[in-house]
């Protein structure tokens, strides 16, 4: 009914001939689900060039709920019908799957290559340059909270609003926060 994408880390040549590939999906995604009715999928190859926002705009929002090509102008479509980014992208491969196989938190699809093409001849972006060069870094805040009454320490980053000073009773909106 629309176009659809998500954000996986890892696709794998199994054979080479016939040409067979598999990726695995996250149970939960809305992708899973459009490729068990369809048994077709196109991966596009992101590279070294890619930014944390086409990462957001295709890993942390579900086809569920929006259409994420609504307004976004980068792609094309496979022979299969499937849409490819062709920003940021190496290269894609349209498949048809063949076997599914539930791996517990994921489904891996392994299926049979019909349609490959090398768009750019650029570096792919592998899971260790996502991490290093492409991921905001998380920063992590040190320090603790300290209550204004009696001066208990609650070491934890967040503080539970329902929390109870265990020394003098008070609530949460007595406690303040304190950097290390």
């Amino acid at each position: 009914d629309k176009p659809n994408a998500c954000i996986i880390n890892t696709l794998v040549q199994l054979t080479s001939s016939p040409k067979q590939v598999a990726i695995t999906v996250n149970k939960d995604n809305h992708t899973t689900q459009q490729i068990q009715k369809s048994g077709v999928f196109t991966v596009s190859v992101l590279d070294t060039t890619t930014s944390f926002d086409l990462i957001k705009h295709f890993g942390f929002q579900s086809g569920r709920d929006v259409n994420k090509f609504d307004d976004f102008k980068d792609f094309g479509f496979a022979e299969n019908g499937l849409p490819y980014i062709t920003k940021h992208t190496n290269a894609y491969i349209s498949a048809n799957v063949i076997k599914s196989i539930d791996v517990g938190t994921h489904i891996m699809f392994v299926a049979e290559v019909t349609e490959e093409k090398v768009l750019a001849q650029t570096q792919s972006l592998t899971y260790a340059d996502y991490i290093s060069k492409v991921k905001p870094e998380t920063k992590v805040r040190k320090g603790s909270w300290v209550c204004k009454v009696c001066g208990f320490v609650y070491m934890a980053e967040n503080l539970p609003k329902d929390y109870i000073c265990p020394i003098c009773k008070h609530p949460a909106t007595d406690f303040e926060w304190q950097d290390q």
